[in-house]
Formats: C-alpha cells, structure tokens, sequence
C-alpha cells in the first residue's frame, strides 16, 4: 500500500452535474454562498450579533453510525462539530449497525441521528416517515454504486453489460470460483441495503442459474478482489463511491463498470459515465445514484434547532472523503486516527467550519 496521501481543502457541497470520480472540480455549493455573503454582512455592521456559543450544553445526543467504514469520517466531523455547540454527543463507534437494525431504532426515538443515510435506497427501512426527518444535502448524488469487471476481460471477451454474462453459460463460467459453473459475483455484506438489491436483480431477470452473490466481509472481499485484477484474473464484484476503493482500482484503467438491460423498477436511472468507464451505454448500474443525507428523529430536529441547522449544512465533496478513506486502507483505522482525521480536517478548513456553526447559533437565538 501506498503512503498516505496529503489531505486537500474541503470543496463544499459539490453541485454534481458528472458523476465520474475523476471530475475534480466541484462548484461552490449553493449554501455556501449564502453563508458567505452573510458572514460578510455581519463583518460590515457596527454592532456584531450576540450569540450564545454553546446553545447544547446539558443536551446528551445519541448517534449512530452505519457498518460500512467509508462512512466513518463524515460522522467523526459531524460529532466533533456538535461537540463545539456544547452537545454531549455519544460515541458512534458504540453503536454501529446495518440499515435495517439502525431505521427501526431512530424511529422509536432510540437513536437521534446518523449521517450515513442513502436515498432513496434506505426509504424502504423507514416504516414511520412522521417519526424520521431526512435532512441536508451533505453529498447531493454521491453515492454511485453498481456492478464491475476487470477491463482486461471485458475487451478481451467484448462484455459490456451484466447481461451479456447472465445470458452465456460459458461466459459466467470465466467468473465462477467455487465451481458450480455460475458466476460469482463479489457483493455486499448481509444487513446491507444493497445485499438485497443484488439478490432480487438477479431473480428478477431470471440469472440464478447463471449468477450469484457472494456476501461476506467487503473488505475482504475487496483485498481479494484486488489480488485477482493485479494477478490478470477475471473478477465481477460490486463497490461504490465515495470510497478509497475506487482509487485503489480505476475505472477506466483496471475496471469497468456494467450496465444492465433490466434494472429493478424503482433503480431505473442512467449514471452520467463515459464509455470509458461504462462500455455499455446507457450506463444503467442497477442502483439510482443516491443523495447521502443525514437521518434524525423528528422529535429530536423539532427540540434542537441549533443541531437541526448544523445538520442541514454540513457537505463534503467525493474526492476528499476518498483521499481521507485511504488513508484509513493505508493503515490509519483506529477510532483515535479517524477522530484525529476529522479534527485535521477541521482545522484546515475552520472558516468554513464557523460560518456553519455560527449558523446553527443563529437558529437556536431567534
């Protein structure tokens, strides 16, 4: 593994007009002009405002955090900066979880909020929408997911779509590692929203003969993914971004991703990818590209508007979560580096940080 690289200012909220990675240059959000002019407004009057600076003192909030590590450092940035407007807010890495256990909890008022909340893949674990307020636009269509191969096949063999190994017994069997003459396609651990996404995509296009889904550890999954490809093996797996895994293998360079003919009803969407990245055009991953937001209890919004303000603001921009996710794939994974992460990056963007915070201060006054 490579050593880590240099941390980069944040880009705040990214309007996303190409979903490629590689597009490294985000617009300036349409909330961080606002935040600007204001704090600019501020600065030029006589008599600067009167805020209270820690309006959560005394308030304990409880937050989660989902099982998947990618997701790790926006909470960690998330926490420390309710931490600053006084708030006792609860450890997350005490309570990590899959979709499906997390939705139930924060609906009965068990858990505040997490961050890590992918629409509208997660609608389907909300069963009290009264009860749950999804808020902010911290990485507006951000969360791309899909299926890929290594290139090396896909040109060598002319596959361009998930179909084209569904619908071949003999191209599957180039996937197949246990032996059972089916593809096997690296998938997502059990728990996950896409775990079942995965499953019923291929039962809906009748490819259980043909194909199935291998769910265990992803990161395991992963490393052996990336054994594979580097060895010139064939490899079908599945990943998302934002996510360090997208650097460690390129899109474009040592995958590509699959387009399906037929994806589920409710994941219908092209994502805006070159033929490059995507042989088979339109690139239909078999996931809608997902608006990652934060997911509170509603009552917990309505009796906090100091929180509910800074939840609303907070962005980051895909190329920065990445950047920070591999140094955690480089060695720097323990609570202690991801809260120092988040503390780095913090700190080398505190202008922003206080427009945000000074915000929620505002809210919690009028």
């Amino acid at each position: 593994m490579a050593a880590s690289p240099g941390r980069v200012p944040l880009r705040i909220l990214p309007e996303v007009t190409n979903q490629m990675v590689g597009d490294r240059k985000p617009a300036l959000s349409r909330f961080a002009v606002p935040l600007i002019a204001l704090g600019l407004i501020v600065a030029a009057c006589g008599d600067p405002e009167v805020l209270v600076e820690r309006p959560g003192e005394g308030t304990t909030v409880s937050m989660a955090r989902a099982n998947w590590d990618t997701g790790y450092f926006q909470a960690e940035v998330y926490r420390q900066l309710l931490k600053e407007l006084g708030y006792d807010v609860g450890d997350p890495t005490d309570a990590e979880m899959a979709p499906e256990a997390f939705y139930p909890l924060l609906g009965s008022g068990d858990f505040d909020f997490w961050v890590n909340g992918w629409f509208p893949i997660h609608d389907t674990f909300i069963s009290d929408a009264a009860a749950v307020s999804i808020i902010g636009n911290q990485i507006p269509a951000g969360g791309l997911q899909g299926f890929f191969i290594d290139k090396a096949t896909a040109d060598e063999l002319d596959i361009k779509r998930l179909d084209d190994i569904a619908n071949d017994p003999a191209l599957a069997k180039v996937f197949d590692l246990d032996g059972d003459g089916r593809a096997d396609l690296m998938g997502c651990n059990d728990g996950w929203g896409c775990t079942d996404i995965i499953n019923r995509t291929i039962e809906a296009n009748g490819w259980s003969d043909t194909i199935q889904q291998v769910s265990s550890d992803y990161n395991q999954l992963w490393d052996e993914t990336v054994t594979r490809v580097q060895a010139g093996e064939p490899v079908l797996a599945y990943t998302w971004s934002p996510s360090a895994y997208i650097a460690e293998l390129i899109f474009g360079d040592d995958i590509v991703w699959m387009s399906l003919e037929q994806p589920l009803p409710e994941q219908v969407g092209a994502a805006l990818l070159p033929p490059t990245h995507c042989p088979g055009q339109p690139c239909e991953t078999g996931f809608v590209t997902a608006d990652i937001r934060v997911a509170a209890n509603t009552v917990f919004i309505d009796q906090n508007p100091a929180a509910a303000r800074l939840l609303e603001q907070v962005g980051f921009n895909l190329i920065d979560i990445g950047l920070q996710n591999l140094r955690m794939r480089a060695g720097e994974n323990t609570p202690d580096d991801i809260a120092r992460h988040a503390a780095e990056y913090i700190a080398e963007n505190r202008g922003v940080m206080d427009l945000w915070l000074d915000e929620a201060r505002r809210a919690a006054s009028s």
